[in-house]
């Protein structure tokens, strides 16, 4: 046992955080003899740095697709009405496809599921970029990019290998998952702008195509770290994951109404205000707050589940009482504000995933999450659109504000949450004692 600053290591459980304490020394010595920093010790560790870099170039098509496959259809069919619909059954295909493909991977391992699966998908962009282009039936449309929908949740995967890696250290394991939140935010950031970027320059089908490329050469990449890949284990899993995140799901469905409707009714205000074309930066300062904080957050003590949805109520309220002023500036800094409650609260309550879920069903659980985080993100579009329509744009930043006390009155009045029955894992992050 060997204790690396805030990191315990047991050299003895897993082959691979073994070299970690060889790593530290030569990393403080280049540090001038101070201890470093969580982050680089995090990536000390052997493969680390491999897979994160496969995980990050698959994830940043995650924010590329639903942009790309809008300009791409509405720009060669002219109609956005179609456009729409395909884009939302590909989402309500992913709700019911994305769980068992979770469940597969949990079962046979992640390269043996998550490279067919991801195969499957980028067939379904290319079938989606040739009915297009050819003028196929629209149900066409529909049946590709619902292909998609067997693409693998990569940041799940990533997570569990942090879990794996880092299972006998609490503190290491919260700095990771503050990671992977920041780079859920800055691929969320990023997509966007480069499948707009790319349609608009180039072609139609370019954001297509560069998101499959991309999400074939990162998964490509990440699972041939097999090294960090946690191992496939015999014995029968016993458990369910949706009935022991039952208590947790509503609280990510009312967390993805807050991201839906804080979209909407930001590009709905700038719009109003003859902005339009600034939505996209706007919106991105949202995204940069929550991942700068959550950067920030994985330096410091976890907080708890309660305290990180109480800061979320509380600056969600800002972006309503900027947009009253009609100062662009004023909600330019609101958005940064709000956005920086996000990242603290999702690191906090996957911790609560991670901590909950039956053992060998990990990647199943936090897929359960993310779907129900989407499902909210629909929810909450829908319900900020037809307030827009009704009341204004102002009126609609009602909806997130809503949402996000609807969100504390879930997290201070939810009965406590058990823990698995098994006792191996021994990942315990330091707010799950008080897991509301």
């Amino acid at each position: 046992m060997t204790v690396t600053g805030s990191t315990l290591v047991f050299t003895a459980a897993s082959p691979a955080p073994a070299t970690a304490p060889a790593a530290a020394p030569a990393a403080r010595r280049r540090a001038g003899g101070r201890a470093p920093g969580p982050y680089r010790r995090l990536f000390a560790l052997p493969g680390t740095r491999g897979f994160t870099a496969g995980n990050l170039i698959a994830r940043l098509p995650m924010g590329m697709f639903g942009v790309s496959a809008v300009m791409m259809i509405a720009g060669q069919r002219g109609s956005y009405a179609l456009a729409g619909a395909v884009t939302a059954t590909g989402l309500a295909a992913t709700a019911v496809v994305a769980p068992l493909t979770a469940r597969l991977i949990d079962r046979h391992g992640q390269a043996r599921i998550a490279v067919p699966a991801t195969l499957i998908a980028v067939l379904g962009s290319l079938s989606l970029i040739v009915c297009v282009r050819t003028g196929a039936p629209a149900w066409t449309l529909f049946a590709s990019y619902a292909a998609t929908a067997t693409t693998p949740n990569i940041g799940g995967m990533s997570r569990a290998r942090w879990t794996h890696l880092l299972r006998d250290s609490p503190a290491a394991h919260h700095t990771a998952m503050s990671f992977e939140q920041a780079a859920d935010e800055l691929c969320f950031m990023l997509g966007p702008v480069l499948a707009a970027f790319l349609c608009g320059v180039l072609f139609p089908e370019a954001g297509t195509l560069a998101g499959a490329a991309l999400l074939l050469t990162g998964m490509l990449v990440f699972t041939s770290c097999r090294a960090t890949q946690p191992p496939v284990t015999p014995v029968p899993r016993r458990g369910s994951p949706l009935r022991a995140l039952g208590p947790l799901l509503p609280l990510f469905l009312v967390t993805g109404v807050v991201f839906g409707s804080m979209e909407v009714a930001s590009i709905a205000w700038l719009d109003f205000q003859g902005l339009g074309a600034a939505s996209g930066l706007v919106l991105a300062l949202q995204a940069a707050g929550s991942c700068a904080a959550g950067l920030l957050y994985g330096t410091v003590r976890a907080r708890s589940l309660k305290a990180c949805v109480c800061a979320l109520a509380v600056l969600m309220t800002l972006p309503w009482a900027a947009a009253a002023t009609g100062s662009v500036p004023a909600l330019a800094c609101a958005l940064v504000l709000a956005g920086m409650a996000t990242a603290p609260t999702m690191v906090t309550a996957m911790s609560q995933v991670h901590a909950r879920t039956p053992e060998g069903r990990l990647n199943e659980g936090m897929t359960l999450a993310v779907t129900a985080i989407f499902a909210g993100i629909a929810v909450g579009s829908a319900s900020a659109g037809s307030v827009v329509e009704g009341a204004g744009p102002v009126a609609a930043y009602a909806v997130p504000a809503a949402a996000a006390l609807i969100a504390l009155a879930i997290a201070l009045t939810g009965r406590p949450l058990r823990r698995p029955n098994d006792r191996s894992r021994a990942v315990r992050p330091a707010a799950a004692q008080d897991p509301q």
